[in-house]
Parts: structure tokens; sequence; C-alpha cells
């Protein structure tokens, strides 16, 4: 691996080896989805989500999940360490909820399969991001580019499909396919933009606390994505 990532000025951070650091960071986006999954689950067994979605709270709570990630990702370096751990976590438990259909809407046997099919194309992706010793900051425009391409075609392909009553048939499950390999791409280029932080931000111990939250946090949506498009992908399969 790169030396330049270990041979710091500021070797002695507060937050211990690079390995330490990534190790903390990946423990907070496991946390957040233990708390994503736990909500989602109980808000669905419980019936809740049928008070939510009949009182329209739902919108509510999707408004607020939208204002938090933007709040934390655009100003997290003026937030505290412990308000943008607050946020994070407040975004989890906010994302389970609204996640909450996805549990009644699926069974077990394929939430289960699509957790483990997805766990294993995140960690493999991951731990090329950490390990690689090419540099993958290029990747960020074309990973941007193509994430605002995926929405505006999302939203475009949903409006026509309402208006029109027709079904896209193999072309969703080709959407579903791209949009997987892109946030897998994403999760490559998250997990090596750790070790940048690290070193950029060196013995700075508030701004190395937050830039693992919001490491945490781009880890955490690769991966409920990752999630989400295999769950859609099998669902189909599954029709």
């Amino acid at each position: 691996m790169d030396d330049r990532y270990y041979n710091i000025s500021y070797a002695e951070s507060p937050f211990g080896t690079l390995n330490e650091y990534m190790t903390k960071t990946f423990g907070w986006m496991f946390a957040g989805l233990l708390a994503t999954y736990g909500v989602a689950l109980a808000t669905a067994v419980t019936g809740a989500w049928i008070v939510l979605a009949a009182t329209g709270l739902m919108w509510v709570l999707i408004i607020a999940e939208l204002v938090l990630v933007v709040v934390l990702s655009a100003r997290v370096t003026k937030l505290r360490p412990g308000t943008a751990t607050a946020l994070f976590f407040a975004y989890a438990v906010l994302n389970g909820v609204n996640l909450s259909t996805i549990f009644v809407a699926y069974d077990i046997p394929t939430l289960v399969l699509a957790f483990l099919v997805g766990a294993a194309y995140f960690g493999i992706m991951a731990v090329y991001g950490w390990r690689t010793d090419s540099d993958l900051t290029g990747w960020g425009p074309k990973l941007l580019g193509g994430l605002f391409a995926l929405i505006l075609i999302s939203l475009v392909g949903n409006l026509f499909g309402m208006l029109m009553g027709v079904s896209f048939g193999m072309l969703d499950l080709v959407y579903c396919a791209l949009a997987l390999l892109l946030f897998m791409g994403l999760t490559a280029y998250d997990t090596q933009m750790l070790k940048h932080h690290y070193a950029y931000f060196g013995g700075d111990a508030a701004m190395l606390h937050k830039a693992s939250i919001l490491g945490a946090l781009n880890l955490y949506l690769d991966f409920i994505n990752i999630f989400l498009y295999i769950v859609r992908i099998l669902g189909r399969n599954r029709d």
C-alpha cells in the first residue's frame, strides 16, 4: 500500500493509526446500519408504518431525512463532533422508519439474500479501495456525474411510467444493474477517501472525528443503495 498515508508528518494522530481510524469509521457505519435495520424491522412488525402512511407523517419523515443528510454533508466542518455523530444516527433511525415498507413488501428470505449478496459486493469493493495502490480520486467526478444521471433517469422514468401506465421490464433490470455497479464503484472510492482524510487532517482530533462520521455516512449510503437495488432485482425475478 502507498506509504504516503502512513508516513505523514503528524503520525501521532488522536485517532491512532490509519487502520484504527478506518476501523472506527467502518464501526460507525455498521452501527448506523444496525440502527436502520432494527428500526425498519420494528416499524414493519408493529404495523407503525400503516399509521405513518395513513396520516401522511411518512412524507414528513422523508423530508426530515433529506434535510438531515444535506446538513450533515454540507455543514459537517462547522458542526461539533458530538452533533455530527448525533445527526448521523438520527438519519439512520429515520431511514429505518422509511425503509420499513421494504420489510413489508418483500419476504424475509429475499431480504436476507439481498443483505448477504450486498455485503459481499460491498466488502469486495471496500477491500479494493482500502488495499489498492491505484489513485481512485479521478473516479470522483465520473461517479458523481453517473449518480446525477441515475437520479435524472429515475425521475423521468417514474414520471413517464405513471403518465403512460407502462412497465419498463428489461430496461428497469438494466437500470438496476448499472446503479449497482455505480454504487460498488462509489464504495471503493469512498473507502480510499478515508485515507486521504486521515492524511489531510492530521492531528486535528475534532476534524478527524467529523471526517470519520462523514466517511461512515458515505459508506452507509453506498451499502443501503447496493442492498436496495439487489432487493429490486430479486423482486423482479420473483415476480
